[in-house]
C-alpha cells in the first residue's frame, strides 16, 4: 500500500452488538478492495480477523483486529471490534484513538443493551458514526423499523441514504437515493449487480427518504440552507458536502443497509466511509498534558509536529513476545529509534514496525500522524500509555478501566504449578488490563476476576494454549465478617509461674458493637496507672490478632470497639508478652457472651435492560434478597440500581444473559456488609462445619 497524505486516512470501527454481523462485514469490505483474494466466513473458520482459537472455536469477536484497505483516494485503517458483553473493554479502548465509526446493527433484532453502551463510549470520545443495518436477507429482516430503533433508542436523527429492495427471502438489492438508482445484485459473492431505474413500487418510498435526507443536508450547513430554500434541491456535491458535514458533527446519522455475508451493500457503504467519516485532520487537534508541569498541552494531526501516539491494545505472545499497538497522533515515527514514555518516565526503543493485516504483519520504514501501528518487544511500556518524542513530551488522558463483575478461585491442575500460573496470568493481563488477579489471603485462593464467565473461560483456555499451564475453575469463597450485637465486660488475668521469672497480666476490657464499616476501634480509659503506658498497646496487640478469626466460623471479625478501662500488674512478672495474652484471652471470653453474629457482603450492581425485561430482572433480584434503589430510563433500555447479597449473584453473568436473550449489560462493586438472616446463618456454620471435617 503506497504512502497517503494524512486528509486521506480514514481510521474507522466496525462496532456493534454481539451477532450483528461485523466481523462479516470486515471481511466483505477486504474482498472488495482487493486485499484479500476470498470472501472469509466466520462460521466455517476461514475469517482473516476471527483468527485466534478460541474465537474460532466459538465463532464471536473476542479481541479487536486490525487491517487495512485502499478505496478511492482513500486509505482505510480498519478494526474489527468484539460485540459481546464481555469483550466490550477492547472496543471501548479502541474507540478512544478511532477517528470514526460504522454501527453494525441487525435488521431482525434491532439495538441492543451493548449498542447502547457502545453508543454512550462513542460520544465520550466525540467518534462521528455511520450505522449499517445488516442481514436484510434474513427473516423478519425490518428496514424501516432499524432505523426507528435506532432513532429512538440512540438518541439520534437517523437518516437513510440507502434503502432495500424487499427483504427476506425477497431481498434483491438496494436503492441508492443519492444517486436514485436500484442496484439488483447478482448473489454471486462477488458484489455485482445490475444498476437500473428505481421499480414504480418503491419510488414514493424512496423520495420520501430522500427528501429527509435533502433537508438533513442542508440544514447542516448554511450555506447549502441558503441555496436550497431558493432552488429546493441540491446537487450531487452539495449533497455529498451536507452529508460529511453533519455526520461530521454529530446532526444526524447517515444509515445504509445490505448484508455482509451476501457481499451486498458494502461498496455503497464504503463510498459512504470515504466521503463521512473524518481524516485525523478533521477530527484536528489532539489535547493532553505537559507531564513536566501538568499544563495543558496539544498536538495538530501533522507529520512535522513533535512525535505523539497512544497505546490502546497490547498482544502478549510466548515466543514472538509483545507487540504494542498504537495510534499516532502527531509527527513522524521512523524505525530504529527511541521514543519516550511520560507515563512510566522512562525511554523505548523502537526496532521494526509494523502495520497489522489480521494476524499477518506488514514492514515499514516509517509511520505519519494518523497511522495506526505495532512495534515488538516494547520493555515496560502498556495499554493507555502514551509515547512521545522525549524533547516535547505530552501525556494523553487513557480510557479508564472497567471494573470485573464477576470472580473464580483458580486451582492448579498439577502440582506446584501455582508460580507458573501467576506469572503466566500477568502476561495475560499485559493484553487485557480489565482481568484481575489476587490472592486472597483470608480464604487462601488465587482469585481471578473478569467481565464475564466467558471471559474467565478464555483466559483459562489461554493459559493452556499459550504457556502450558492447566487450571481448575471454581467458585470463590464468599468473604463473610462476624461481629456481636450485645455489649459485655469480660476480665481475664493471666498469671503463669515456670520458676525464675513468671508471667502477670490482668485487665477488665468492655467490648461493644459499632455501626457497619466503622471497623474496629481501641480505647484506652486506664487511669491511676494500674497498668503501665507500656503494656497499654500490647493489649490493642493481643485483640488485633485475635479479631482476625471469630467464633461462628472462623470469619475476620469488625465494627466493634474494645475500651480498656481497668487492671493491674505486677512489677517483676508483667510483660509485653503476658499483656498480649491477657488482652487476647478476654477478648476470645468476651465474643461468646456478645451475640455473635455473621455479616455478608452486599454489592451495589446497575443493571442494564431492555424495557420488556426490566419485570423479569425486578423479579429475579427480590428472589435473590435484592434491594431495588430505582429505575431509570436510558434510550430503549431501563438501567436498574440495587443492592443484593455477593453469595446470591457469584454467577449472575450467565444467568442475566439467559434472562434477557443476551441484551443485559451490568456492573457490580462492594457496597457494604449486613447481617445474614438467621436461617442462612444456619446453613452457613453447616457448610463451614463440613468443609472443615473434610
Amino acid at each position: 500500500m503506497g504512502k497517503y497524505e494524512t486528509a486521506k486516512l480514514r481510521n474507522l470501527g466496525i462496532v456493534g452488538q454481539g451477532d450483528a454481523g461485523k466481523t462479516s462485514l470486515t471481511e466483505a469490505i477486504l474482498y472488495n478492495t482487493g486485499m484479500t483474494d476470498r470472501l472469509g466466513r466466520v462460521d466455517d473458520g476461514t475469517s482473516t480477523m476471527d483468527f485466534e482459537p478460541e474465537e474460532i472455536k466459538r465463532q464471536i469477536t473476542i479481541s479487536s483486529s486490525l487491517n487495512h484497505c485502499e478505496w478511492g483516494d482513500c486509505s482505510l485503517h480498519i478494526v474489527d471490534t468484539p460485540g459481546y458483553t464481555n469483550f466490550l473493554h477492547d472496543t471501548r479502548n479502541c474507540l478512544r484513538i478511532l477517528g470514526g465509526s460504522v454501527l453494525v446493527v441487525s435488521a431482525v433484532d434491532g439495538v441492543k443493551a451493548q449498542t447502547l453502551k457502545i453508543w454512550e463510549w462513542s460520544n465520550e470520545f466525540e467518534v462521528p458514526r455511520i450505522v449499517f443495518v445488516n442481514k436484510m436477507d434474513r427473516d423478519r429482516a425490518d428496514f424501516l423499523k432499524a432505523v426507528d430503533d435506532v432513532q429512538k433508542s440512540l438518541d439520534t436523527r437517523a437518516i437513510a441514504i440507502a434503502m432495500p429492495v424487499g427483504s427476506g427471502e425477497d431481498f434483491k438489492g438496494i436503492i441508492d437515493l443519492i444517486d436514485m438508482k436500484a442496484r439488483f445484485f447478482k448473489f454471486d459473492g462477488k458484489g455485482t449487480y445490475d444498476e437500473t431505474e428505481i421499480p414504480a413500487e418503491y419510488l414514493e418510498e424512496a423520495q420520501r427518504l430522500r427528501t429527509s435526507m435533502v433537508e438533513a443536508a442542508a440544514e447542516a450547513d448554511d450555506e447549502l440552507m441558503e441555496k436550497y430554500l431558493e432552488t429546493e434541491t441540491l446537487d450531487r456535491d452539495d449533497l455529498l458536502r451536507g452529508l460529511r458535514e453533519g455526520t461530521l458533527t454529530k446532526v444526524f446519522t447517515p444509515v445504509l443497509c445490505g448484508s455482509a455475508t451476501a457481499n451486498i451493500g458494502v461498496r455503497n457503504l464504503l463510498n459512504a466511509i470515504v466521503n463521512c467519516l473524518p481524516s485525523p485532520i478533521d477530527k484536528g487537534i489532539q489535547y493532553g498534558k505537559n507531564p513536566k508541569n501538568g499544563e495543558a498541552d496539544q498536538r495538530r494531526p501533522d507529520p512535522k509536529e513533535p512525535f505523539s501516539a497512544m497505546v490502546f491494545k497490547t498482544i502478549s505472545d510466548p515466543y514472538a513476545g509483545k507487540l504494542t499497538l498504537f495510534r499516532i497522533y502527531s509527527g513522524t515515527l521512523k524505525s530504529d529509534s527511541t521514543v519516550y514514555n511520560p507515563n512510566k518516565d522512562i525511554t523505548e526503543r523502537i526496532g521494526q514496525i509494523f502495520e497489522l493485516e489480521g494476524k499477518k504483519q506488514r514492514a515499514l520504514t516509517e509511520a505519519e500522524a494518523g497511522d495506526i501501528v505495532a512495534v515488538a518487544k516494547l520493555k515496560e511500556t502498556a495499554t493507555g500509555d502514551t509515547l512521545c518524542d522525549a524533547a516535547k513530551p505530552i501525556v494523553y488522558a487513557s480510557p479508564m478501566a472497567l471494573k470485573p463483575v464477576i470472580s473464580f478461585a483458580l486451582a492448579a491442575k498439577s502440582k506446584g504449578d501455582e508460580d507458573k500460573i501467576m506469572s503466566s496470568l500477568h502476561r495475560i493481563m499485559e493484553e487485557d488490563p480489565t482481568y484481575q488477579v489476587q490472592r486472597d489471603e483470608e480464604t487462601k485462593e488465587m482469585i481471578l476476576s473478569g467481565m464475564g464467565q466467558v471471559h474467565v473461560e478464555v483466559a483459562v483456555e489461554k493459559l493452556k494454549r499459550k504457556f502450558g499451564v492447566e487450571v481448575l475453575l471454581k467458585e470463590p469463597k464468599v468473604p463473610y465478617r462476624e461481629t456481636f450485637k450485645k455489649t459485655v465486660k469480660q476480665h481475664y488475668r493471666h498469671k503463669k509461674q515456670s520458676g525464675g521469672r513468671g508471667q502477670f497480666a490482668d485487665v477488665h476490657i468492655e467490648i461493644a458493637p459499632l455501626a457497619r464499616g466503622e471497623g474496629y476501634r481501641f480505647i484506652d480509659k486506664v487511669v491511676g496507672g494500674v497498668i503501665p503506658r507500656q503494656f497499654i498497646p500490647a493489649v490493642d496487640k493481643g485483640i488485633q490478632e485475635s479479631l482476625k478469626h471469630g467464633i461462628l466460623a472462623g470469619y475476620p471479625v469488625q465494627d466493634f470497639s474494645v475500651t480498656l478501662y481497668d487492671g493491674s500488674h505486677h512489677s517483676v512478672d508483667s510483660s509485653e508478652m503476658a499483656f498480649k495474652i491477657a488482652g487476647s484471652m478476654a477478648f476470645k471470653k468476651g465474643m461468646e457472651e456478645a451475640n455473635p453474629i455473621l455479616l455478608e457482603p452486599v454489592m451495589h450492581m446497575e443493571i442494564t435492560v431492555p424495557d420488556d425485561c426490566v419485570g423479569d430482572v425486578i423479579g429475579d433480584m427480590n428472589s435473590r434478597r435484592g434491594k431495588v434503589l430505582g429505575v431509570e430510563p436510558q434510550g430503549g433500555s431501563q438501567n436498574i440500581a440495587v443492592q443484593v447479597p455477593m453469595s446470591e449473584v457469584l454467577k449472575y453473568a450467565p444467568e442475566l444473559r439467559s434472562m434477557t436473550s443476551d441484551r443485559g449489560l451490568f456492573t457490580m462493586e462492594f457496597s457494604h456488609y449486613e447481617e445474614v438472616p438467621p436461617h442462612l446463618t444456619a446453613k452457613i456454620l453447616a457448610e463451614h462445619k463440613s468443609a472443615a471435617a473434610e
